[in-house]
């Protein structure tokens, strides 16, 4: 039944962007973590890859998390010389998360959440008309 194949596959978004959005949660609680001691880098970004998978059972392409990866991007430097983590110049490495970014790919993965949740409503919706028709 394809509207069984609709709640499957939503479901795999909804599990995807669930990640995503813990994953966005976590970056955003980190923003401000500095390393300890000199030399030793803070925290890093990071960043949820997703894949299509072929379901053969279900007959459709679902969606997964490929996996978790570090933002490689360049951390900010901060001058702090009284900072337990400054270098011998008075720097301090700071994260590379972006707040503003984090919000942004926050509201895209809450939207995508969203449609998904709506594409199970409905199936449902679908479903129990059916069921109510053959009573």
């Amino acid at each position: 039944m394809d509207l069984v194949k609709a709640l499957n596959v939503s479901a795999s978004g909804l599990k995807a962007q669930g990640t995503r959005l813990r994953v966005i949660a976590e970056n955003i609680a980190n923003a401000d973590s500095t390393a300890q001691q000199p030399g030793a880098e803070p925290y890093r970004r990071r960043v949820v890859t997703f894949g299509n998978v072929l379901d053969r059972e279900l007959g459709a392409e679902t969606v997964r998390v490929d996996g978790i990866v570090p933002d490689r991007s360049e951390f900010r430097r901060r001058f702090e010389p009284g900072h337990p983590a400054a270098d011998d110049k008075g720097y301090v490495l700071t994260p590379n998360v972006n707040s503003l970014l984090e919000v942004a790919d926050m509201r895209e993965a809450q939207r995508s959440y969203e449609a998904n949740l709506k594409v199970i409503q409905s199936s449902r919706a679908m479903l129990q008309q059916t069921i109510d028709i053959l009573r």
